[in-house]
């Protein structure tokens, strides 16, 4: 399983810190933003999952800083979905500016109802996925 998907990003003035760098904390936004766009291209609907009654929550976030982006950068970050359990999904994202690689990531989502109770992905859902 690796169902991949790719997005620019343009790194505006606000998100970067003092020294003109894109701030680190910035980077978990892409991230969001990868993953979102990777479940619209499978033909996912975040929007009518949650109004569903369905959540992906961030269990795990790790990232890895290899090099900065600054202010007007340009950056393509790759999305990947790399596993899809019972109840979550992993992912790996890479950040590129040109083929240079500034960052890496992993995360984990578990699948919750409303009330954050763990529960097996919908089966409308992995099949978007590719479960």
């Amino acid at each position: 399983m690796a169902d991949q998907h790719e997005i620019t990003i343009r790194v505006r003035y606000s998100e970067t810190d003092a020294m003109g760098f894109l701030h680190h904390a910035n980077y978990f936004n892409y991230f969001e933003m990868g993953r979102t766009e990777l479940f619209r291209s499978q033909g996912g609907d975040y929007r009518q999952m949650e109004a569903d009654g369905h959540y992906f929550v961030v269990a795990t976030l790790e990232a890895k800083y290899h090099r900065p982006a600054r202010y007007d950068d340009v950056l393509r970050l790759v999305t990947t979905l790399t596993k899809v359990g019972a109840a979550k999904l992993e992912h790996e994202y890479a950040v590129f500016r040109e083929d240079v690689l500034l960052a890496t990531a992993c995360s984990v989502l578990a699948c919750v109802d409303g009330n954050g109770v763990v529960q097996r992905i919908p089966g409308e859902i992995a099949a978007k996925v590719g479960a």
